[in-house]
Order: C-alpha cells, then structure tokens, then sequence
C-alpha cells in the first residue's frame, strides 16, 4: 500500500516543484531587472536626445575626428586613379613648413596606399624624385607590414604573419632612407616615420635616440613623433613604463602652449594602467595632468590635425574624474567618431564611447547649454 500510494504522489510532488521552480525564475528575474534598471535611465536618455548625441550605431570608427575637406577630396581621386590632388596638398604643407600637416596628410594616404598603390605607382612614373610620392610610398610600406601582421595579439599571430612582417618593415627602412635623401632638409616627416619601424622591428634604443635626434633638430614638439616615440618607450614594445613616463612627462614640460603635448603622460598611464578601479585616475598628479591637457587643448589651434585625439583622450579621463560638465563638452565636440585613444582599444569603441558620453549627461542638468559639437 505504502509503495502504491508513493507511486500516485511523486509525480504530482514533482509537478509541484517544476511549477513552483517556474514561479521563483520570473522572481528573480524580475527582481534582477528591477536591479539592473537605473530610475533615471529614461530622463538619461532624454537628455542625450536633447543634445543632439549621435547613437553608437553612427559613430565612425575609423577616424578620430571630421576628416578636412581637401584631404577628403584628395582621398577619392586617389581611389579614382588621380594622385594630383594628394601630390599638391603635401607641396603646399611642405611650402608652407606645416610639418604637423604634412605627416598627418601622408598618414592618411600611406593608409590608402596599403591597400590599393596604383595611383601612387602612376605618381611615381610621373614623378620619380617627388619627395612627397617617396614619403607616401615609405610610410604606405610600414602601413602594409602592419596589415600583412595583422591587429591580433602577438600569441594569436602565425608565423607566416610575423615573417612577413618583419620583411615588409625591413624593406620600409631603405623606403624611408630614400624619402630622407629628396625631402627638404628640415622636413621631420620621414623620421617619424621611421620612428615605426624601429618600433615594429624592436631596433635597439640608440637606433631610436639616433631617429629622435633627427627629429627634434627639426621640429621640436611635433605631436606625432612623440607619439610614436613614446610607444616605442613603451613596456609592451621597447621599453617600460618608467622610459615611457620619464618621457612623456620631460616632453609635456617642455612643450608651448597648444602643442598638445600634454597627452603625453596621460597616453603613458592609459598604456601601463593595469588597475581594475579609478583610484589610479585620481591622484593629485592625475588631477594635474588631466588640467594640464585642458589648458593645452584650449590653446591649441583649431586645425591642429591631432586636436581630436587629444579632446578623446581628455573627455575619457574627466569622465573618470567625475567632472562630467567638462567631459561632457569634450565628448560633444568629438561625438560621431570613435577611432581614438581610448576607445579603439576596446572591443566595441563606439558603444564604450557613447556608455562614458551618456553617463555624462545623465550628471549634467541643463547640458543643451554647452558649446554645439563641431561638424
């Protein structure tokens, strides 16, 4: 009897528990959506909408800022075979002695040249001593080693990709000794970089202090040689953070006004950061670093090919400093393009982007009051 009667009532006690299991997983649920819903995520986004803030799905990820309109124009008749509009800007930079422009301007087209050289081929025959088609063709080459390695971990890279690497950057060096040899004579532009493949190619320190003196004859605070420099100096290349903060933190000294150099130890502590909390973002030296850009970016001139990547870099740390008033006007000024420190380090920069942007104007009441975005 007792046998039978267990019989008739298990299933009906196991019924029991599987109705009552379903009850308390739409508990939990509910209250863990309950938990993860912040009261004020609507008034947030609201705000962000009042801003005119562009959503993670149209931020561009590939530029740090408003690409200018000659540059761009250059860029598509490159594309379409016609290297002249590309050949004119870098004379008229170099006439100009804009050494800043002129590496910004070969930056973008070695970027192209990477991947598709045919009208930089054409340039070439037309021009076989154009200094600026020789700097292009240099800079182009350390761009393809890069895209022959390849944007992964060195763990995760075949040894095809790293052979093929370090032979594409070994050739950029005779590229870059030929660039030397036909660009004006006070033009830092090809030991900058060179300053890239030493990096790649991990060249021993006094190969880069020999680039860097070639450099700083010529154009003591140009922002993209330190750049490149301190990433040299960096742990995860050639150095250590204590290279790399020694420095950033001796160029910022010594830099006017406006040259944006400021970055620089900001740049260093984002790349040897290991910290899992703000703590290290809000020492007094911090304090003083982040007011430091401040100062710089306010004095920068508006054209300054690397003013963008500095506003990211400063909105990022505001933001990590609890000054949202003063993040939040970086992030509007930038806001559409992602393809800055820190961002292009994460795995979705635009969504990291936008999260640190709208948490921003969540803390801002009144922010419509703030200076419009750029563009």
């Amino acid at each position: 009897m007792t046998v039978l009667l267990w019989i008739v009532l298990a299933p009906l006690a196991l019924c029991a528990a599987a109705v009552a299991l379903v009850f308390l997983i739409a508990i939990v649920r509910g209250l863990a959506r309950d938990v993860r819903t912040d009261p004020g995520a609507g008034e947030s986004a609201a705000r962000v909408a009042a801003l005119g803030l562009l959503p993670a799905e149209r931020q561009h990820t590939d530029l740090a800022g408003p690409r200018p309109p000659d540059l761009t124009v250059a860029l598509a008749a490159a594309r379409a075979g016609d290297w002249t509009p590309a050949a004119g800007l870098l004379d008229a930079a170099a006439e100009a002695r804009d050494w800043e422009g002129r590496a910004a301007l070969c930056e973008r087209l070695a970027d192209l040249a990477a991947e598709e050289d045919g009208w930089l081929r054409a340039w070439e025959e037309a021009r076989p001593a154009d200094p600026g088609a020789a700097l292009v063709r240099a800079r182009g080459t350390v761009f393809l080693a890069w895209n022959v390695r390849g944007g992964q971990r060195d763990a995760d890279t075949t040894p095809e990709q790293a052979e093929g690497f370090r032979r594409v950057l070994a050739r950029s060096r005779a590229e870059h000794t030929r660039a030397v040899a036909l660009a004006p004579a006070e033009d830092p532009s090809p030991y900058v970089g060179e300053i890239w493949t030493a990096l790649g190619l991990g060249l021993p320190h006094e190969e880069l202090r020999r680039l860097w003196h070639e450099v700083a004859v010529r154009a003591p605070h140009h922002y993209e040689a330190h750049f490149a420099a301190l990433q040299y100096w960096c742990g995860k290349w050639c150095g250590s953070a204590e290279l790399a903060t020694a420095f950033a933190v001796r160029a910022a000294a010594g830099a006017p006004p406006g040259s944006l150099l400021a970055a620089l130890p900001l740049v260093s502590h984002f790349e040897h950061d290991t910290s899992d909390t703000t703590d290290a973002d809000r020492t007094p030296e911090m304090y003083a670093a982040v007011d430091a850009l401040l100062a710089d970016v306010t004095a920068a001139d508006p054209a300054h090919p690397r003013l963008p990547e500095a506003r990211h870099l400063l909105a990022y740390y505001l933001w990590l400093q609890d000054r949202h008033t003063e993040a939040l006007e970086q992030f509007r000024l930038v806001d559409g393009y992602v393809g800055a420190l820190p961002w292009r380090y994460k795995t979705d920069p635009a969504e990291e982007f936008c999260r640190a942007r709208d948490d921003c104007a969540g803390h801002v009441p009144g922010g419509e009051s703030l200076p419009a975005r750029d563009g």
